[in-house]
């Protein structure tokens, strides 16, 4: 079957939920896949934000093996220890004191919202709880996560919405502090924007919202699905400005590609979840532990954080080197490998260049081109990758 008749194929079972690029990948190793017909690419998008430590690292396909031929699942009912690793680790390098486990970022948002109106339903009785978030954030795919999420275009045709949300600007602690109200319980906030373009906000956001919420007893969700694990070159974003969360939540690079999620809370905050009050059938399995377990190992331990920050500054000065030979790119921006590229007019089109080229990218809010490439990429990589921009702009 050739690839075109693949890709019909494809198509005939599996419903259109993606604008999918022509291109269907068979292989993946480090910072590299191979499609069917044996083309290589250089992958700067990493399943967005996903495979840190590149495509089939030995320590997390090991450590995935090994557990397979263990135990694959079992009940939340009964105890698992891979479950306990995967907690003590997180616990024991974040602000937190216990850890939930689920199976993606929708997931451990959807947890962290519940989570809060708990908070609130036990603490401020009679309030009807609202969680105020950014304007241009994402949250999630799910009914709940998708309302929370502050763009209008992924919530057409969804209505009727849940109720219990508002939003402002983000990097605005003005327009914040202007919307808090008796109902407000939780300010969710991403450190960086992803969806919304790769948005990085002043030095001192996070510390004013966290003031803020302080001052006006609300609880501060960070939403590190996509900044966290590594990306921004510490284990955590929020670590950058010093400042406590009450919740965080993670996935993506959680397990490399594996499918998990974590919503991470202060003992204060955690306990008022108990038996009853939320669960996953699948979250915590012995599977998905053992492959965070490998990532955040390897991520602590194996030099990942010091690369993805030496890289990071190298890639965007390289990626400045061509704003400065090239008139459509109007603003680099990001932190460690989290790296966005505004240009002047769409995005598309130079994402499909690069792929015919071998670099695979993609573009986040329209017309910013979104590198988050692993975090194992070298120097050499950063070159291949601007050698091939540097063509495709020079097209354009």
């Amino acid at each position: 079957m050739q690839t075109n008749e693949f890709i019909a194929h494809f198509d005939s079972y599996v419903m259109g939920t993606y604008n999918r690029l022509p291109l269907v990948l068979v292989r993946g190793e480090g910072a590299r896949v191979w499609d069917r017909d044996g083309n290589e690419y250089l992958d700067f998008l990493a399943g967005i934000a996903v495979c840190s430590l590149g495509h089939c690292h030995p320590r997390v396909v090991d450590s995935i093996q090994k557990q397979a031929e263990r135990l694959n699942h079992v009940s939340n009912i009964f105890y698992n220890e891979p479950q306990a690793g995967l907690a003590q680790l997180l616990v024991d390098n974040s602000f937190a004191d216990k850890a939930f486990f689920c199976n993606s970022g929708a997931e451990a948002n959807e947890a962290a919202i519940k989570l809060a109106r708990r908070y609130a339903y036990e603490n401020k009785p009679g309030q009807s709880p609202e969680i105020i978030t950014m304007k241009n954030s994402f949250h999630g795919r799910t009914l709940t996560t998708v309302t929370a999420t502050g763009q209008e275009k992924f919530q057409v045709g969804f209505e009727p919405l849940p109720p219990g949300f508002c939003y402002v600007q983000y990097d605005d602690l003005a327009d914040l502090e202007g919307a808090i109200t008796e109902q407000t319980c939780a300010v969710m906030v991403e450190p960086i924007q992803g969806e919304g373009g790769v948005r990085v906000p002043d030095s001192g956001y996070l510390q004013g919202l966290r003031t803020i919420c302080d001052d006006h007893d609300l609880l501060l969700i960070l939403d590190e699905v996509q900044v966290g694990v590594g990306r921004t070159g510490s284990l955590f974003a929020y670590e950058e400005s010093g400042i406590t969360p009450d919740i965080v939540t993670l996935a993506k690079a959680l397990g490399n590609g594996f499918p998990v999620g974590a919503m991470l809370a202060t003992d204060r905050v955690a306990s008022v979840f108990v038996p009853g009050t939320h669960a996953s059938t699948f979250g915590g399995n012995p599977l998905a532990m053992a492959a965070g377990i490998a990532v955040i190992k390897s991520i602590l331990n194996d030099g990942v954080l010091e690369n993805c920050r030496n890289v990071g500054i190298y890639f965007r000065e390289q990626l400045c080197g061509l704003a400065a030979k090239h008139s459509i790119i109007e603003e680099v921006r990001g932190k460690g490998l989290m790296i966005g590229v505004e240009i002047s007019s769409d995005g598309n089109g130079i994402v499909k260049s690069a792929m015919k080229k071998g670099l695979l990218l993609n573009c986040a809010g329209g017309n910013v081109l979104r590198f988050v490439p692993p975090l194992i990429i070298t120097e050499k990589d950063v070159d291949e990758a601007i050698q091939i921009l540097d063509e495709v702009m020079g097209d354009v």
